[in-house]
């Protein structure tokens, strides 16, 4: 029995994404033990995946080097045949290099990638223009094939009923959030889209618990009160079931975009700072991509973006317009 680990131990969108290689290797290898590391607080995106053996956990914020090296014994004690290794960072480097399995894969930019059998180039470059999913396959084309396959996350039934309340009636969700300042649609912003849209349908505000006190701003402030903040309520899997069933869902360049896409769901993706071409975009059947028209000089300010816009004006978010975002829902097939 062929035994793989994968290990990507970056945000919520990374790990998303980073389940097309479950998928793939499932496809091609039916009967392998399939493991995925990831760090602490991201393990429930795996749950309910079929395809996968054992979850592996990395707590970084207690004791970090301590459990790196438990991790790495558990590891080594697996004897994996393969180790793919999507992190670009020492840590997880060490953890790949010393890992014992027959063949170690990475990115050249991982700086113990000279250790791995195998290290494979990974490029921001904007003429590229490959997706993130396409480039993670590139570390297991060798054995499999050039055909990257979608990410997918499985809610389970007990989520599907869960969230089942809160679609009686037609919705669209919106999650107005981001870790990065520079990604998020300025929340004056959200607000008008929320005033703007059609009142006959439920808007559910999404997100996590850190999240709530933003989309309370944004229905407070809200004149559409078929309004209603369910930030911090639902778990990633709940979301994501609830986003299956939406009419549309509005996001910023961020996690829940990921989300969209493993469930197929419909989505329509705000890009303030970064940029479509960094290789993030939504793979939904039904996805739109919304950004401001003017071309600005000054982006993208960055591959994740910024606390700040570095300039003070922001115009990559001020500049989309709600007619913009309005339009996607509007005129969709």
């Amino acid at each position: 029995m062929q035994k793989f680990l994968i290990i990507q131990t970056a945000f919520i969108g990374d790990v998303v994404l980073a389940t097309s290689l479950v998928e793939k290797l499932h496809q091609f290898f039916p009967g392998a033990a399939i493991d995925f590391l990831v760090r602490k607080g991201n393990e429930s995106l795996l749950s309910n995946n079929p395809n996968l053996r054992d979850v592996l956990i990395w707590d970084k914020k207690k004791n970090k080097n301590k459990n790196l090296l438990a991790l790495l014994k558990k590891i080594r004690a697996s004897k994996y045949d393969k180790v793919i290794n999507l992190q670009r960072y020492l840590a997880t480097g060490i953890l790949t290099a010393f890992s014992g399995a027959t063949e170690t894969i990475g990115f050249d930019k991982n700086p113990l990638s000279f250790l791995f059998s195998k290290k494979i180039p990974h490029s921001f470059n904007i003429s590229e223009a490959k997706h993130e999913v396409e480039k993670n396959n590139a570390l297991i084309s060798h054995f499999t094939n050039d055909v990257a396959a979608r990410p997918v996350l499985y809610p389970s039934i007990a989520d599907v009923e869960f969230i089942k309340t809160y679609t009686s009636s037609p919705f669209v969700t919106m999650t107005p959030s981001s870790v990065w300042f520079t990604k998020k649609y300025p929340v004056e912003k959200w607000i008008d889209l929320v005033n703007k849209f059609d009142p006959s349908y439920t808007i559910y505000l999404l997100g996590g618990k850190d999240n709530a006190e933003e989309c309370n701003q944004v229905c407070e402030k809200a004149t559409n009160k078929n309004t209603r903040v369910l930030a911090g309520k639902l778990s990633f899997l709940q979301s994501a079931a609830l986003m299956k069933h939406a009419a549309m869902n509005f996001v910023n360049d961020s996690g829940p975009m990921h989300f969209a896409s493993a469930v197929n769901a419909p989505v329509t993706a705000i890009f303030c700072s970064t940029i479509p071409a960094f290789g993030y975009t939504p793979l939904s059947d039904v996805s739109y991509i919304v950004e401001t028209k003017e071309l600005l000089t000054c982006r993208p300010c960055g591959l994740h973006g910024k606390k700040a816009c570095p300039l003070g004006h922001f115009k990559c978010g001020f500049g989309i317009e709600t007619e913009q975002i309005l339009d996607t829902f509007v005129n969709k097939p």
